[in-house]
């Protein structure tokens, strides 16, 4: 079990104490999210767009919103930078929860209990 945060993501540091997380915690920033398990998470989720950021500053700074983007483009973002994976991103032995959002929160509350 791992989790993919960014440490001084307030969020991240909150959503780890709400669910009690016992599993390893990784820092994307020094480490980053390997490509197999991006690649992992995309086939679950059903694209590299589902786990990429629309919030990080270098979206706009970088003219992304204005660009059409692939796959292939989401994938070499989130791999190149990380503000540009949704965080935070845990994986658990047979399933994995992308970002904040009270539901995905709350579906892996109930998934680790």
């Amino acid at each position: 079990m791992k989790a993919y945060i960014l440490p001084s993501c307030s969020t991240c540091q909150r959503i780890l104490k709400e669910v009690d997380w016992q599993g390893e915690v990784v820092d994307i920033k020094s480490e980053g999210i390997p490509a197999k398990v991006l690649d992992q998470l995309a086939k679950e989720h059903g694209s590299y767009e589902a786990l990429f950021s629309r919030r990080a500053m270098k979206y706009k700074s970088l003219g992304l919103k204005d660009k059409n983007l692939s796959e292939q483009d989401y994938k070499q973002y989130i791999l190149e930078e990380y503000t540009f994976l949704k965080r935070p991103v845990f994986v658990t032995a047979d399933k994995s929860f992308v970002g904040n959002s009270k539901k995905v929160v709350a579906e892996l509350m109930t998934h680790l209990s």
